[in-house]
């Protein structure tokens, strides 16, 4: 912990959430959240999970046609966030899902923030086990053409959230 900010355990519980895939009843599936963003808190003590910015897999479709691009939407201009995204991709071969730890370090925010940020990221990898793919953007347009995010998914990506790259 460089920065001191602690990881909340509500954090750690959202990830586990997130990245069991286990049998579940269609409406579990569809209260399953598709990404959560993190902050760090006001006091600047620990990292805590952003309750309005986040997305269930039940709210793709007719309200959220495209959750990418809506996530990308949801970037705050002038402050930092952590995203987990559960991304669904594919290939030529198959379909797949990947968890993706966004690091979003606005270029409009405070060169404090951008340091705590920066500096707590680490801390935060260390307590999400499993996190292996990594995406840092600091302005949006890193982000708006989904082969950034594809990049880092590997192989040959056809298709991100069902939509051709």
């Amino acid at each position: 912990m460089a920065s001191g900010v602690a990881v909340s355990d509500e954090v750690v519980a959202a990830y586990n959430d997130m990245k069991l895939r286990k049998s579940c009843s269609q409406e579990e599936k569809r209260q399953r959240k598709k990404f959560v963003f993190l902050r760090i808190s006001p006091d600047k003590t620990t990292i805590i999970v952003d309750k309005q910015l986040e997305l269930l897999v039940g709210d793709i479709g007719e309200k959220v046609p495209d959750p990418f691009h809506y996530l990308i939407n949801m970037l705050p201009k002038d402050d930092c966030r952590y995203i987990l995204y559960d991304a669904f991709y594919e290939t030529n071969e198959c379909k797949k899902e990947a968890m993706v730890f966004i690091v979003w370090i606005s270029e409009d925010a405070s060169i404090k923030d951008k340091m705590l940020y920066a500096s707590s990221k680490d801390a935060l990898k260390k307590k999400l086990q499993g996190i292996r793919l990594e995406v840092q953007a600091t302005n949006k347009e890193d982000l708006m053409d989904r082969r950034t995010v594809a990049e880092k998914l590997g192989g040959c990506v056809i298709k991100l959230e069902g939509k051709p790259l």
